[in-house]
Order: structure tokens, then C-alpha cells, then sequence
């Protein structure tokens, strides 16, 4: 019986090269009657060099402009090391004062976030431009706000926090 499956094998083997050379002979025949050609590279033009008139700008990959942890130099500065306040997590648009509470010389503001309801002293923070309130009335909430200018120096400004009137009052 092994002589037998030998048999086979040769004869398969034998097919196999048989096969080979018919392929052979037709990509001899093939290879006689191709041409190749390949187009010459366009010719490339000279460009006009331009003048590089960015040095006074400033460097708009700079660490401490990316980073402004890691800003050095004097100005004003956020506190990047204090505890943040759970309204600093809300932009100042989405807030509303909704009220005050005055007590002897102590006034607070009723601030609305969502569905919660915060009270807010003087030197709290609110926003999420480093926001600190400076000042509280019957009508608003003044903030001193810190944001980045065009050249990523620290900036101050001032916002407010105006007192919402109750919708459907009258009702």
C-alpha cells in the first residue's frame, strides 16, 4: 500500500511541473510583446522665497503660553494651587442670582446652578474665568474675573451676575 501512495505522489508532482512550464512559456511570449514607458517628471518652477516678518510676534508654541501652570514672569496670576469651588465648575451665563440674604452686615447671594441653590459671600469663586466675587447688592454679584489675552498674559475684567426677577410673579 506505501508504494502505492508513492506512486501518486510522483505522478501529482509531476502534473504540478508540467503546469509550471506551460506558465512559463506564456509569460516568455507575454514578456516579447510588452513595452515599457514611463513619462518624464513634470518640470518643477523655482518659488519666489518670501520674507519670514513673524519675529516680533509672539511664539505661539512657547511652554508657558501652553501650560500656564508653568507661566513664569510678574503680572497677575491665577491661583492654580487653591481648592476649587463647586460653582467654578459652571459657566458664568448658565448661574443665576436668584436672591440675597442679609444679616446684620453680612449680605450673601442666593446663586442657582442646575437644580442646586448656593449661597455666595464676598471672595468666593463663581465662573470659570477664576472668577471672585467683590462685591454683592440687592440687584447683582460683581465678579473680578482673570482670562488670557491675545498674547497669554493675564487679564482682568469685571464682570456681573444680574438678580433674575421670578417669571410669572404677578401670578
Amino acid at each position: 500500500m506505501r508504494g502505492f501512495w508513492w506512486v501518486v505522489v510522483a505522478l501529482s508532482l509531476a502534473a504540478c511541473s508540467s503546469d509550471q512550464e506551460d506558465i512559463q512559456a506564456w509569460m516568455n511570449e507575454q514578456a516579447k510583446t510588452m513595452r515599457g514607458a514611463v513619462k518624464p517628471l513634470p518640470e518643477i518652477k523655482p518659488a519666489d522665497p518670501v520674507a519670514y516678518a513673524a519675529g516680533a510676534v509672539a511664539e505661539p508654541f512657547r511652554a508657558d503660553r501652553l501650560d500656564p501652570e508653568r507661566r513664569t514672569g510678574g503680572g497677575v496670576r491665577p491661583d492654580m494651587d487653591r481648592r476649587r469651588e463647586p460653582l467654578e465648575a459652571y459657566p458664568l451665563e448658565s448661574l443665576r442670582m436668584v436672591g440675597v440674604l442679609t444679616q446684620g452686615r453680612s449680605t450673601q447671594a442666593l446663586v442657582q446652578a442646575d437644580r442646586n441653590l448656593y449661597q455666595v459671600k464676598v471672595g468666593n469663586y463663581m465662573g470659570q474665568n477664576f472668577g471672585v466675587v467683590t462685591a454683592i447688592s440687592e440687584s447683582e454679584v460683581t465678579l473680578r474675573e482673570l482670562v488670557q489675552d491675545v498674547n497669554g498674559d493675564w487679564v482682568e475684567r469685571t464682570s456681573s451676575l444680574l438678580l433674575q426677577e421670578q417669571q410669572g410673579a404677578g401670578r
